[in-house]
C-alpha cells in the first residue's frame, strides 16, 4: 500500500533519529524533541551539565541534513554584528559590501547561549522570531528551514546569565540533558575504543539523510495533520489550568498553546499519524512548558521543580477520547 505525505515524512524523520541514536548515545527522549523542534520549524534550547552531549547532537542531527550549517561560540565579548554580519568597504570599489555572519544558515548551533551579553542575544531574537535580520537599517531575509539550536549550562554555573523571559518565549521546546546511564556510558567508552572522537565529525559515520527541499515537504506534512476539536480543548484546558494554579508565578500564554499545537502536531508526523491524539499533546507537554512557566518560592523551597508540577498538572486536566481513525471535514 502506497503510503501518504505525513506517513512518508514519518518514515523519513524515524530514519534522522536512528542515525542520530547510533551517536549519541542514551538521550533518546532529547533527541525525540530535537528532531519534533525541526518538524515544527521551532527553535529549541538544550540545556546540561558540560559534557552531556549538547554540541554533539546538535552537530550530528546537522550531519543528517544535507543543509548549511552554522555555529558561533558565544561568549561575554561577542557582538552582534559578529553573529549577523557586517557591511565592509571596499576600497577598490569605494562602496559597503556585506559580509553575512554565521547566523546566515539553515541550522544555526547558539554554543552557550547564556554567556552572551544583552545586545548580543537581542540581535539573535529578532533572527528567531522574524527569520532575518537587521544591520546598518538594511533587512535581510534568512533560509526558510533556518532553525537555532541553542545550548546553555545551568544558570546556577558561574559566568552565566539568565535568558530574557521574551527570549526564552521564542523557544518552541526547552529540550533537557540529563546524565546517561550506567549502560549508556558505558558505550560512549566502548565507541571510543573503536575510533569514535567527538571532536572529528568524520568518525561520527553520519550520511545525509533528507535535503533542503525534503525537509521543507517534511515541514509541510505537519499541516495536513488533523486535530479534532476536542483535542483543541484539551490543549487549552492545560493551558488555562496553569493559571488557576497558584504555585505558578508566571503562568503559561496563549502562544504557550500555539507551541503545544504546534509541537504536538509534529510529533503525531514523527509517528507516521495524520491525526493527532491526546498522548501527542501529553508527551510535549513538560519540554513545551517548562521554560514558559515559573513557581513559586515557597513551591521551590519545598522541593517543587517546573517539571513535577507540570506533569502532576496533566493528571488534574482530563483527556478526551479520540478515533483511531478520527472523523475529518468533507472536502470542499
Amino acid at each position: 500500500m502506497e503510503m501518504n505525505e505525513v506517513e512518508r515524512a514519518g518514515a523519513a524523520a524515524r530514519r534522522i533519529l536512528a542515525e542520530l541514536e547510533g551517536v549519541v548515545l542514551g538521550q533518546t527522549d532529547a533527541l525525540r524533541q530535537m528532531l519534533i523542534t525541526l518538524i515544527a520549524g521551532g527553535h529549541a534550547l538544550i540545556e546540561g551539565v558540560p559534557g552531556t552531549a549538547k554540541t554533539l547532537a546538535v552537530r550530528t542531527l546537522a550531519l543528517a541534513l544535507d543543509v548549511k550549517f552554522g555555529r558561533v561560540q558565544f561568549t561575554p565579548d561577542l557582538m552582534p554584528t559578529d553573529l549577523t554580519g557586517v557591511n565592509v568597504l571596499d576600497e577598490l570599489h569605494r562602496s559597503f559590501v556585506f559580509h553575512p555572519g554565521p547566523v546566515f544558515a539553515d541550522v544555526l548551533l547558539a554554543d552557550e547561549i547564556n554567556r552572551a551579553p544583552a545586545k548580543t542575544q537581542a540581535a539573535l531574537l529578532e533572527a528567531m522570531q522574524e527569520r532575518q535580520v537587521t544591520v546598518d537599517g538594511v533587512t535581510r531575509a534568512l533560509p526558510a528551514v533556518f532553525t537555532v539550536f541553542a545550548t546553555q549550562n545551568p544558570v546556577e554555573h558561574e559566568g552565566t546569565y539568565p535568558l530574557p523571559e521574551a527570549q526564552l518565549d521564542r523557544f518552541l521546546i526547552k529540550v533537557t540533558m540529563p546524565y546517561p546511564s550506567a549502560e549508556a556510558e558505558r558505550g560512549v567508552l566502548d565507541r571510543y575504543v573503536d575510533g569514535f572522537r567527538a571532536d572529528d565529525a568524520s568518525t561520527y559515520g553520519i550520511r545525509p539523510l533528507v535535503t533542503r527541499e525534503e525537509l521543507e515537504s517534511l515541514r509541510a506534512a505537519t499541516g495536513t495533520v488533523h486535530v479534532e476539536p476536542t483535542v483543541r480543548d484539551y490543549i487549552v484546558a492545560i493551558i488555562r489550568a496553569t493559571r488557576a494554579d497558584a504555585s505558578f508565578t508566571l503562568p503559561a500564554s496563549p502562544r504557550a498553546a500555539v507551541a503545544l499545537f504546534s509541537a504536538a502536531r509534529a510529533h503525531a508526523v514523527l509517528e507516521g499519524r495524520d491525526f493527532m491524539v491526546p498522548d501527542d499533546v501529553k508527551e510535549l507537554a513538560v519540554p513545551v512548558l517548562r521554560h514558559r512557566v515559573r513557581l513559586t518560592a515557597e513551591a521551590e523551597v519545598e522541593g517543587q521543580s517546573t517539571d513535577t508540577h507540570i506533569a502532576l498538572l496533566l493528571n488534574s486536566v482530563e483527556a478526551p477520547r479520540v478515533d483511531s481513525h478520527p472523523s475529518r471535514p468533507a472536502a470542499r
